[in-house]
């Protein structure tokens, strides 16, 4: 890609707006948006519509049940037809019950901002409101529709919302998600583990475990077995790990347990790999005679390869280099929104929202002056796509 002054001009745009997207940083965060309170999510939702219709964008609220509703917002170029469609995506819901910015309020210290949802994601909802409005104060042009889409229950796995994504996704001819980046450097993420999670379920035959141990079936006995045998799978350099974080079983010390449960955590970094892992699942057989099982689940976010992420990284790097930045990239062993895109084969660049760190904790914060760089660069990204 050849050089162009646009990265530049819309860093110097941008630089001078960071009081503003603090003020509007900080009423995003004030509004918490808990996955499971739908009311507390869709005041949130409310207080994101109206800032977005500031900016002159077609804002659409897609009603929901159970969660908090959708927003899509559409910016469309002056030009009579658009060449195609790009999709900024990201979620509102946060990890922290109502109640959380008692403990942990919002606020600015030593070149931090603080707060429940402030690193994953609200600010990078924030750096895509400018990044829009960069674009609509200066002279570079978006050539393509674009589509942000901000989803209200990503952190509980998405039930309410994949069909949307996928949808726009399939529309767009690329997908870039504003989850927020990876350590100090701000790495964009280019590959993420596929994500699932499967029950394995134990049925055996209760007995007296003095009077009649050799009339009873452990069924505690053959979890284990089980459980051992799929230690084995794990694979850290190839990107599989299947962890066995929950597990139960039987009901009193002198009593063979007739019933064990594990509830397995599982990734991979590979579509192949995650199907290898369900198969290899799905075709365990009892150890012990007698003994019974039962499988259920399996992955349920597909991987985010790094061949489908390259191109737009490499794009990614040249613009921040005229910037005068350097940009990394990461693999990430959790999912996003972005697998469901990476899924179809659309170009997905992930990431690309805020620095900071202790998402999901009560020291969750970003580091403020990252925040009109990290816009411009999708600014950027949104002009040269």
């Amino acid at each position: 890609m050849a050089d162009s002054p646009f990265p530049l001009e819309l860093l110097r745009v941008l630089r001078p707006q960071l009081p503003d997207m603090l003020r509007v940083l900080r009423r995003f965060v004030a509004s918490e948006s808990p996955s499971f309170e739908k009311a507390a999510a869709d005041r949130c939702c409310s207080v994101i519509a109206k800032e977005w219709r500031r900016s002159g964008t077609h804002v659409e609220r897609i009603p929901q049940k159970r969660r908090g509703d959708h927003l899509r917002i559409i910016f469309a170029p002056n030009q009579p037809r658009a060449a195609g469609q790009l999709l900024v995506l990201g979620h509102y819901d946060t990890v922290y019950s109502t109640g959380t910015l008692k403990e942990m309020p919002f606020r600015i210290s030593a070149g931090k901002a603080y707060g429940p949802g402030i690193f994953d994601m609200k600010a990078g909802i924030v750096q895509a409101l400018f990044a829009l409005q960069a674009l609509q104060r200066t002279r570079v042009r978006a050539k393509k529709q674009i589509v942000f889409l901000w989803t209200s229950d990503e952190e509980i796995g998405s039930e309410s919302s994949r069909k949307l994504v996928e949808t726009e996704a399939r529309c767009s001819d690329a997908v870039f998600v504003l989850e927020p980046s990876f350590g100090p450097r701000g790495l964009v993420k280019t590959a993420r583990k596929g994500v699932g999670e499967a029950q394995l379920i134990v049925q055996g035959r209760a007995s007296h475990a003095g009077l009649a141990p050799e009339e009873g079936i452990n069924a505690v006995h053959e979890l284990a077995t089980q459980l051992t045998r799929i230690e084995k799978w794990n694979d850290i350099r190839r990107g599989i790990s299947i962890n066995a974080d929950i597990v139960e079983g039987g009901t009193r010390t002198n009593v063979i347990a007739d019933r064990a449960r594990a509830v397995l955590d599982l990734r991979a970094l590979r579509a192949s790999d995650m199907r290898s892992v369900e198969s290899r699942l799905h075709a365990l057989r009892p150890v012990h005679r007698g003994a019974k099982l039962k499988i259920t689940g399996g992955f349920d976010r597909p991987p985010l390869e790094h061949k489908i992420c390259a191109a737009l990284f490499e794009r990614a790097r040249s613009l921040a280099k005229q910037m005068n930045l350097s940009l990394g990239e990461c693999t990430a062993g959790g999912g996003s929104d972005g697998n469901f895109s990476g899924a179809l084969g659309i170009p997905t660049l992930d990431g690309l929202g805020a620095v900071g760190d202790g998402a999901h904790s009560d020291h969750e914060y970003i580091v403020v002056n990252t925040m009109p760089a990290r816009a411009a660069l999708l600014a950027a990204l949104l002009t040269s796509s």
